[in-house]
């Protein structure tokens, strides 16, 4: 009768935070329109500037120099300034960076450009896992989670054929221009919409009040300042375990974003049209498996009761043990059993990145989340930074993706050793408390 009662109460309530969550997911599909465009683009832009791999490679990585850096300067201001203003800035510089791509002369601005794309999204994702802190209750974090992170995955599903598509009538310069229009779109949406549940005018007390007794973040700053909370979350080892594991599982989506659509045009002598529609498929897979088991399964057993830590955790674990099958992909030179490995590796890289994204604010104290989410997202970017440029050394050297797919495999085994050893428990880090936090740094 109990579990009849809280069914219902659950389905009278269930309104207005899924919107939110949606709304969450529509701006990652975007802004991952934005940053994988250019992936599609580049065989017309190796031929118009006469750039090779390397060159293609760094291109590729400027996106992350901006957004790495920032990472955690955008946590810190999240912190300070909340998800609604920061996420109204940066989501209007996107279509900016976007419209200045399509009129670049040369190299050199297309890269200027990829920078400034950088700065814009630098906030989103920290953003996202505070926002979802504030909008839901921990037993459907995951789900909430997994809608945005999915919809990073989803984007190359519908994004790579369309802009492939795009690029093929119009160029590489009316793909970016569509790009933008779109990022313009979702700007006036997120405007229109979005504000913290307090803030929320349409959402329902009865609501409220579920969010709130489910666990949700308490909005607000911490009574600690700004060098305090850093300096006290940054000393914590279940925020390094959390942030080296996450960071390895982003050098292989990194490798994926950037170098998948030249993968299967140059390794496995396809067209544009081809290799976009062959790269949809894995992301495909990964979109499934993201919501899923990233989502749905995790909220399901922790609601039928089981460990939340170790719920989490398994999924984490398993999934980038999964994510390993990108061996296999530079061992065949058949595209379809290179479509099959590339598959299963990114579905379970895709079920554990939610999992990995759920946990900022499941662990960090009063007006830490955002903070947490900065650093976790800057080691991340910085893999990203590393892996096209890897890739783009190793494909060039070696004329194959075989060596760049060894250490993509290798980097997610360390990531394993992190979650594994270094993270712990899921749970609160204690309050800082004044007088002990510099003693405070080596527990949690």
């Amino acid at each position: 009768m109990q579990h009849i009662q809280k069914h219902i109460q659950e389905h009278h309530v269930a309104g207005r935070r899924w919107r939110i969550g949606l709304l969450l997911g529509a701006g990652v599909l975007v802004n991952y329109f934005d940053r994988s465009v250019i992936s599609v683009a580049a065989p017309d832009l190796q031929r118009e500037f006469a750039i090779n791999a390397i060159t293609l490679g760094f291109l590729f990585s400027a996106f992350n120099w901006s957004y790495s850096l920032l990472q955690i300067p955008a946590g810190i201001v999240l912190d300070r300034f909340g998800v609604t203003l920061v996420n109204r800035i940066g989501t209007l510089l996107w279509a900016c960076a976007s419209f200045i791509t399509a009129f670049a002369s040369g190299i050199g601005g297309i890269f200027a450009a990829r920078l400034v794309l950088g700065v814009a999204e630098a906030p989103g994702f920290p953003a996202n896992a505070k926002a979802t802190g504030y909008w839901f209750p921990r037993q459907e974090r995951g789900l909430a989670t997994a809608l945005f992170d999915a919809a990073a995955k989803f984007s190359n599903v519908i994004g790579v054929p369309l802009v492939g598509f795009i690029t093929v009538q119009f160029g590489w310069r009316g793909a970016f221009l569509c790009v933008a229009g779109l990022s313009l779109v979702y700007f006036f949406a997120f405007l229109l919409i979005y504000r913290d549940p307090s803030k929320d005018k349409g959402l329902s007390p009865e609501e409220l009040a579920y969010i709130r007794e489910g666990g949700a973040t308490p909005e607000g700053e911490s009574s600690e300042g700004i060098a305090g909370m850093f300096g006290y979350i940054i000393a914590r080892r279940k925020v390094w375990g959390l942030t080296i594991g996450f960071a390895c599982y982003g050098y292989s989506f990194a490798l994926f974003s950037t170098w998948l659509p030249n993968y299967f045009v140059r390794e496995m002598h396809m067209s544009i049209l081809g290799s976009a529609t062959f790269t949809t498929i894995p992301w495909f897979c990964a979109t499934i498996a993201d919501l899923f088991f990233g989502g749905w399964v995790i909220d399901h057993l922790i609601q039928s009761g089981y460990d939340p830590t170790r719920v989490r955790k398994s999924v984490l674990v398993i999934g980038m043990l999964i994510g390993c099958a990108i061996f296999g992909a530079g061992f065949t030179s058949n595209a379809t059993w290179a479509l099959v490995w590339l598959s299963v590796s990114l579905s379970g890289l895709a079920a554990a990145a939610p999992a990995g994204w759920s946990i900022p604010a499941l662990i960090a104290p009063r007006g830490g989340t955002g903070t947490i989410g900065g650093i976790m997202n800057w080691v991340n970017a910085m893999m990203a930074v590393v892996a096209p440029i890897v890739t783009g050394y190793i494909v060039g050297m070696t004329g194959s993706f075989a060596g760049a797919f060894l250490v993509a495999g290798v980097v997610l085994a360390v990531g394993i050793a992190a979650y594994v050893f270094m993270l712990g428990r899921i749970e609160p880090i204690p309050e800082p408390q004044h007088r002990d936090v510099g003693a405070a740094g080596a527990r949690g």
